[in-house]
């Protein structure tokens, strides 16, 4: 679970310069991996994964805005739904997982007006 911290800052007390101490500094609430992915009423059979593709980079790090032409298809995506597994196999990634995939990898769905992408556990290359 990724921990956030608010910024820190100077409160001052009554004006006096020595009353001055560092404030904020407890964590904020976050969610987990497993709680920011979205719930799906599909669920994959044997080794199948269902996949949300990332967004696809608008700009360079050189500030060029890429257009919808020349975008390359996004190869990262974040696990929805695992299926159980092969018989003796069971699936190691789980749901709210950074994956990253094959550039043809998996078979576009609509689930629900959304888009995913439903792909084997081989197809996935490395959890990130």
């Amino acid at each position: 679970m990724q921990v956030e911290y608010q910024k820190k800052y100077w409160h001052t007390i009554y004006g006096n310069f020595a009353a001055r101490r560092w404030v904020g500094i407890e964590p904020l609430k976050t969610k987990s991996k497993q709680a920011m992915a979205k719930k799906v009423n599909v669920t994959p059979l044997h080794d199948r994964v269902i996949v949300k593709a990332a967004a696809a980079e608008e700009k360079t790090a050189g500030g060029i805005i890429i257009p919808d032409t020349a975008k390359e298809k996004p190869q990262r995506g974040t696990v929805i739904a695992a299926g159980p597994g092969k018989k003796d196999e069971p699936v190691t990634v789980k749901a709210g997982n950074t994956v990253l995939y094959g550039k043809y990898a998996g078979t576009e769905i609509q689930i629900e007006g959304e888009d995913y992408l439903i792909m084997r556990e081989s197809d996935i290359l490395a959890i990130v």
